[in-house]
């Protein structure tokens, strides 16, 4: 691959993400593959790959009207062409339609697909003259169509949202998550404070604004040429601005036994830590010990200490955990990542309603198999980045039924004021991207153990 070939780099990585391979892993090794490429085409294959995969159903309705045949039928290397050709002409200003076009051909022809030559190109020439006349869903007219063709939901999902949200509001959040998310960071408070770090980001030459609502967030606005600093010495982790409320929405104290059960990759774990003062013991479970091994080297990079790990299957109970050991407990649990689609574009593609279902029964025995292990009086932290009732509202309602010894906490009078606007009329946390400055979907909810059983 040659080093300025940045389409060619996007075309590998989603055809890797239809081979089952996650964007985010096969970009970054690809781009770590081609360590002189200029930052302006690194910055392009970011762009085509996460847009094409955001935008691909907006893109395939357009395709669709000036393909001869069904895109189902198209082989999926072609149609991969056809999807970054078209991202080019509808969604990117800076590229000119007829130089997506002939860039598109000359990387068919590189990958051996000289017999698809004519057919892309006659499409996207097509596409070029006929833009003006795409039949876009009306959104007034047809939301749901609005919502599956113009936003790019897949047709269950959109059909849900607009069950929940209504048109206006469920094509709102599509937009958003159709969309590049924020890029945050957290100060690790081990290290110094945000006002420090902003302080090095500026002198860096970065523009950097405090996050709203997490005391220890730094939202780059534009980023300089200069690495940014403090890597090396551990003075920031990359978190969204909502996985960083959960830490918060725990508790942890100095002194506390606390329980992170799905803790890769680390990020809320290390924050826990770095809450209590690193004067906490912390047991950082994960299904997998390759993700294990990245907590141990994110508490590493960030100084954080008491952070004991062990790989383990939470649908099994831990035995080598004593009951009633824990003061608190976060279960970050697995779930269908509908709240981080900007972030994991291929996921809109993936899920489907089955896949739901599944999600929550896995979070329910997850649930039952810590429960046991929180003190009379502790606290146990739910939380998810997705948006789904059934991984919500009723995991919760149905694991409360099982255990009746837990009771919900509304956070909202264990909060700052500022964050009342991030809560339900329950006080569970339910943020939202277009809501909430950007920031991911997350849902959490705090419950105690009752004393005396």
């Amino acid at each position: 691959m040659k080093p300025s070939d940045p389409r060619q780099l996007a075309f590998t990585v989603l055809s890797q993400v239809e081979e089952g391979g996650f964007a985010d892993l096969s970009l970054d090794a690809a781009l770590a593959r081609c360590p002189g490429m200029d930052p302006r085409d690194r910055g392009l294959a970011t762009e085509l790959v996460y847009g094409v995969l955001r935008q691909r159903g907006r893109l395939d309705f357009a395709l669709a009207r000036f393909c001869s045949k069904q895109l189902s039928k198209v082989e999926s290397r072609v149609l991969n062409l056809l999807r970054l050709g078209a991202y080019q002409v509808l969604m990117l200003d800076r590229v000119p339609a007829p130089a997506a076009v002939h860039e598109t051909v000359e990387l068919a022809r590189r990958l051996g697909l000289e017999r698809a030559t004519g057919f892309i190109n006659g499409i996207l020439r097509a596409l070029i003259r006929g833009e003006g006349q795409i039949p876009w869903p009306d959104p007034a007219a047809d939301p749901l169509g609005h919502l599956q063709h113009g936003l790019s939901l897949p047709a269950w999902l959109a059909r849900d949202w607009l069950r929940r949200y209504g048109a206006q509001e469920a094509a709102a959040l599509a937009e958003a998550m159709a969309g590049q998310p924020p890029f945050c960071l957290r100060v690790n408070t081990l290290k110094g404070s945000r006002d420090q770090y902003l302080e090095m980001l500026r002198a860096a030459g970065h523009q950097a604004e405090p996050t709203v609502y997490a005391p220890e967030g730094v939202r780059l606005t534009a980023r300089a040429a200069a690495p940014l600093p403090g890597d090396a010495a551990g003075w920031y982790q990359v978190q969204d601005e909502a996985s960083m409320l959960i830490a918060h929405l725990l508790g942890a104290r100095p002194g506390e036994r606390i329980l992170d059960a799905c803790s890769a990759p680390g990020g809320k774990t290390t924050h826990i830590a770095a809450l209590a003062e690193n004067r906490a013991g912390v047991v950082a479970l994960d299904l997998h010990p390759q993700r294990v091994r990245l907590v141990e080297e994110g508490a590493r990079r960030l100084g954080c200490r008491g952070i004991e790990t062990r790989a383990w299957d939470l649908t099994r109970p831990p035995a080598f955990l004593e009951p009633g050991s824990f003061d608190r407990v976060l279960v970050d649990a697995p779930c269908s990542g509908l709240g981080v689609l900007r972030r994991n574009p291929e996921i809109r593609w993936r899920r489907g309603a089955g896949d739901i279902k599944r999600m929550a029964a896995l979070q329910g025995s997850i649930l039952d198999n810590v429960a046991a292990l929180v003190r009379p009086g502790g606290v146990l932290v739910y939380s998810l980045c997705t948006l789904t009732e059934a991984e919500s509202e009723e995991t919760l309602a149905r694991f409360l039924a099982r255990q009746p010894r837990f009771a919900r906490e509304d956070l909202r009078p264990l909060t700052p004021p500022g964050w009342a606007e991030l809560f339900d009329d329950q006080g569970a946390l339910r943020s939202f991207p277009h809501r909430h400055g950007g920031m991911d979907a997350f849902y959490a909810v705090r419950l105690r153990r009752q004393q005396g059983d």
